[in-house]
């Protein structure tokens, strides 16, 4: 799914990503396809910030006045909507969603399924944006035939976060991140000997540690549930080899030092500090350890995620904007028009990225942050050269993860319940950290129980 409150960034990024779980505060959209005088369009447009959040409020409301003076056929009726898992599908079948809404990765295969979207791949094709987009995200919204259902427009993909000056330290190469699991844990053991610091942390608790099970299932080769998400798998063969990597890193190498209980917050403070070699995380990270907790950017590494047995992926979350499955050519027409406008402008549009990336200079935040794009790689080509001036990052600090990112697979997080199976393995692998004497086999088969339970609701 996109990333929680219990999560950093993304969206990844960030902002985009920080939509799942929390309460709808929805008004009744208006019908959908309202004409007007002259031929208007009017559709209703969901993620407007709250009253209770001024300062983007305003912001969003700007965007829509521009939006509407730019294109004065279109009207927009902004709502406060925002994806709940616990609302959506009473929401769907009471007509009471608007006609574009965020939603996170997880969502789109099971829409489609259940006939929840509009099928927009004429609308994207005549618009010229379908050529724009990232073939391998958009995977995430297109059925077998290969017909588009959604717009991604916010995308992460998990790789390996390193300290580069322990790694200095440790007589390893900054510059050369572990490619397999098993040099993560020679690599681990070389920093814990020469810095006494813990060679590599994982998070462990508020559903990340699940997450973070996930994703190193993902690279052993393993799936946590079937692809319709109606049972459990991760209780077997790879998922059990994750576990014992990281048994064995804290048992038997003794790598991981004594803290095991992190969160997202945690983890990236110790990161910080100095006192974590390696951990899982996604690009924008960067923005949290660097300008939030004072990590040096020059500190900063980050490669792709680590694979064993095998070249089998890294998880990938983001979100993507659905459009109602009752809307005309013209409303869905109208709504890639604002989808573009809203979230993907400034990889198409030179004006709009190069003052992005000066605002995002002014402000003093990071600009040029690499990630995975959801544009096409020639387009984002093009947009990183309207940017390049403003680049305030080591960009050579993320080149081991860009060289491998764009074409490494990427695999969607669990599509039913993620945060419910992610609860349900938080103890899993605070377990495996917190008992040496741990039963894994016996651990994974009591979750799936647990999950089973969960997906059969």
């Amino acid at each position: 799914m996109i990333r929680t409150a219990i999560r950093s960034t993304a969206a990844l990024s960030t902002s985009a990503l920080l939509l799942a779980g929390l309460v709808a505060c929805s008004s009744s959209p208006s019908s959908a396809g309202e004409s007007g005088a002259g031929g208007q369009v009017t559709i209703t447009v969901g993620d407007r910030p709250t009253s209770s959040d001024p300062a983007n409020r305003a912001q969003y409301d700007q965007k829509v006045a521009d939006f509407q003076k730019a294109n004065p056929d279109i009207k927009l009726n902004p709502v406060e909507t925002l994806w709940d898992p616990t609302t959506f599908q009473a929401q769907a079948a009471g007509g009471q969603l608007p006609d574009v809404l965020n939603v996170p990765f997880t969502e789109p295969q099971g829409m489609i399924a259940r006939k929840q979207v509009a099928d927009l791949t004429k609308a994207l094709k005549d618009d010229g944006l379908l050529d724009e987009l990232n073939p391998s995200v958009l995977k995430i919204a297109q059925d077998q035939s290969g017909n588009v259902f959604a717009v991604p427009t916010a995308a992460y993909s998990v790789g390996l976060i390193y300290n580069r000056d322990l790694f200095t330290k440790a007589g390893l190469d900054p510059d050369k991140p572990p490619a397999t699991w098993d040099e993560v844990r020679a690599d681990a053991k070389k920093i814990t000997a020469a810095t006494g610091q813990a060679g590599y942390a994982q998070m462990t608790t508020n559903n990340t540690g699940g997450w973070m099970f996930t994703t190193q299932t993902y690279a052993f080769g393993g799936t946590i549930e079937t692809t319709d998400g109606s049972k459990a798998t991760f209780d077997d063969a790879p998922s059990r080899a994750a576990l014992q990597a990281l048994h064995d890193m804290k048992w038997v190498d003794k790598s991981m030092g004594q803290a095991v209980l992190y969160d997202i917050d945690g983890i990236s403070k110790a990161f910080a500090a100095g006192k974590i070699g390696m951990y899982m995380s996604a690009p924008d990270a960067y923005r949290t350890l660097v300008t939030t907790n004072g990590l040096k950017a020059s500190a900063f590494g980050i490669g792709p995620m680590p694979q064993q047995g095998g070249d089998h992926g890294t998880l990938s979350g983001g979100s993507v904007q659905i459009v109602s499955p009752t809307a005309t050519d013209a409303e869905k027409a109208a709504a890639i028009k604002w989808i573009k406008f809203a979230y993907l402008n400034k990889y198409v549009n030179q004006d709009l990225a190069v003052t992005s990336a000066k605002n995002g200079v002014a402000a003093k935040q990071p600009v040029g942050v690499p990630g995975l794009p959801v544009v096409a790689a020639d387009q984002y080509a093009t947009y990183q050269s309207w940017i390049k001036p403003y680049v305030n990052v080591p960009l050579a600090n993320f080149a081991p993860y860009t060289k491998v990112a764009a074409d490494q697979k990427i695999v969607p997080e669990p599509s039913v319940k993620a945060q419910e199976v992610y609860a349900a393995l938080d103890p899993v692998v605070q377990t495996v950290l917190g008992n040496e004497k741990a039963d894994i086999p016996a651990l994974l088969t009591k979750a799936a129980g647990t999950v089973n339970a969960k997906l059969g609701r």
